[in-house]
């Protein structure tokens, strides 16, 4: 019989099957190379779920859940059982998932808009346990666009089928969990059985879906605390209802008949709000507090952000006056390294915290002293022979990724600063069961901006994220509750601005690049969104967090 040669990445291994032969087949064999629950798998750099058959040669990539796309199959995966569960056993009640939090997912289960009981949400999470046990398949199916759009309105999905009317496609892909169809924006696992550890829990309002910890697959990540996070997202969420659109479909809807310029408008408007609400907050506390601490993630927006805040605190009374941590890094040869060997600049050791805090102090007392400048052409800080006093109306203001961890400042006493977390925590759906990733948000902006001001390839940037996200994850993401207030830089209209921009980016990486499978994923996304036209992006005010990304913006950066 004829066979083909596949190479499995994982062993670096190559293997003999016959045409047919499906990823799940090919997983089990020793070649596959891991020993770890295998969800999906890339193909040729291709993100395709385990049901998909090989007929020629190939190289395949088997996922696990520590990867990001694995973490992300298991997310959808359980989305889906939980939604089929809920209509099993709960028939009038609706779910829907909301967003991320502490990598669960947020939702809420509500029958004629009122929460469902206790007892209700234990009947649904053993209808789950059920649905594991079973060990059912997901089946993949390929329709025609209208005939999906009909199949999800009689289900009772107004937002799913919305979506797929305003995306101008042919054909749809719908999932089916026994009869129950769904539809979701990348794969799923191959079947319920490989959902067996979750949890389903009370949160709040809501629900909310844990999953495995991604380092400990046994394991599910722990209940989050993030109180100051969920109200920023519920808060975001109550502007969208302002705005009129809470969802890409009705966002698209806007777009299409040409209604997007008040919205963008109102958008701004209410952002503008924000600032101004929040300088007159510092400005009431101002006797006592004299620096302000800004902390965020990569592509927050964080330095429009302190740049709109200073105009508002100005308007307030106040001179508000940058203190450039750059400038404290400590000498090259003292410059802690990595596991690697390499210098490790992100760490907060790289920063000369005994001068840092002497200044303050020194500030927040009325002296004068001589601001330092950092060479990165010598690795060497030198004095700028620049002197900084603090007059009665100036204001600090402190950025970077480590001010809100408590070792940055610590001879500044807590009630002498205000800490401020911002980032871009989006808040638009998908549609019922589908939400936007914040980082793949944050992930788009970065693309944009790169390409523009570093001449950067999406590549480039792809690649590099990883690593940044590991910098979040230990430098800031610890530190965010600890924040007086958060600060929601996203903006609901964005991505239908920025996919104009990213997508001939992504369409430049090749097939054999590392990170083709990235940005066919994101491609896919973007896909979803009408562009806005370039007439109404002229609407975007020069102030406005997205000019910071797509240039266009009257902020020296």
């Amino acid at each position: 019989m004829k066979t083909i040669r596949v190479f499995c990445e994982n062993s670096q291994q190559y293997c003999a099957c016959r045409p047919g032969t499906t990823l799940y087949e090919l997983s089990g064999r020793p070649e596959a190379g891991l020993s770890s629950a295998i969800l999906v798998a890339q193909v040729n750099n291709q993100l395709k779920d385990l049901s998909y058959a090989l007929y020629e040669p190939a190289s395949v990539r088997f996922i696990d859940i520590s990867h990001p796309d694995g973490l992300r199959t298991y997310q959808r995966s359980l989305s889906f059982l939980c939604q089929k569960s809920v209509r099993d056993v709960l028939p009038g009640a609706r779910l829907s998932i909301e967003h991320s939090i502490s990598r669960g997912l947020y939702g809420e289960i509500t029958i004629d808009g009122r929460p469902v009981d206790q007892t209700m949400l234990n009947r649904v999470k053993a209808r789950m346990r059920e649905l594991v046990q079973l060990d059912i398949p997901f089946v993949r199916v390929r329709k025609e666009t209208d005939a999906a759009i009909r199949l999800f309105g009689r289900n009772g999905q107004p937002e799913k089928a919305l979506l797929q009317k305003t995306r101008g496609r042919f054909y749809t892909t719908v999932y089916y969990l026994d009869d129950y169809p769904d539809c979701f924006y990348g794969p799923l696992v191959y079947s319920t059985g490989a959902l067996r550890l979750f949890e389903l829990c009370r949160y709040r309002e809501g629900v909310l879906l844990r999953m495995p910890k991604a380092d400990d697959p046994q394991r599910l990540e722990e209940k989050p605390k993030q109180a100051k996070l969920f109200r920023i997202f519920q808060q975001h969420k109550d502007w969208n209802k302002i705005l009129g659109a809470t969802n890409i479909g009705s966002l698209n809807e806007l777009i299409q008949g040409n209604r997007i310029r008040p919205l963008i408008l109102v958008a701004e408007a209410l952002q503008e709000r924000e600032y101004a609400s929040l300088a007159k907050h510092i400005q009431q506390r101002h006797g006592q507090l004299k620096l302000v601490l800004l902390a965020g993630p990569s592509s927050s927006g964080k330095t429009t952000t302190a740049k709109r805040l200073g105009i508002q605190a100005k308007l307030a009374g106040l001179n508000p006056v940058a203190v450039e941590l750059d400038n404290y890094f400590v000498d090259r040869d003292k410059t802690p390294r990595d596991a690697s060997g390499n210098y490790d600049f992100d760490s907060i050791e790289a920063l000369d915290l005994d001068l840092l805090n002497t200044h303050l102090r020194d500030l927040l007392r009325g002296r004068t002293i001589i601001l330092p400048r950092f060479d990165f052409i010598t690795g060497k800080r030198v004095s700028s022979g620049r002197e900084l006093r603090i007059r009665p109306h100036d204001l600090l203001l402190l950025e970077g990724i480590h001010a809100l961890n408590p070792k940055l400042t610590e001879g500044v006493e807590r009630p002498n600063k205000f800490q401020l977390y911002a980032s871009a925590l989006t808040s638009v759906s998908m549609d019922e069961n589908n939400r936007i990733s914040t980082t793949d948000n944050r992930l788009i902006r970065r693309i944009v901006r790169d390409a523009r001001t570093r001449n950067y390839t999406a590549a480039q940037t792809i690649a590099q994220w990883s690593s940044v996200r590991r910098g979040e994850d230990r430098y800031i993401f610890p530190f965010q509750e600890q924040a007086d207030h958060m600060f929601n830089s996203a903006l609901l209209y964005e991505l239908a601005v920025l996919r104009r921009y990213a997508v001939p980016l992504l369409l430049r990486i090749l097939p054999v690049d590392p990170s083709y499978a990235e940005a066919l994923r994101l491609l896919k996304f973007l896909r979803y969104f009408e562009v806005v036209a370039p007439d109404d992006e002229l609407t975007i005010p020069s102030t406005s967090v997205l000019r910071e990304f797509i240039g266009g913006s009257c902020f020296e950066y």
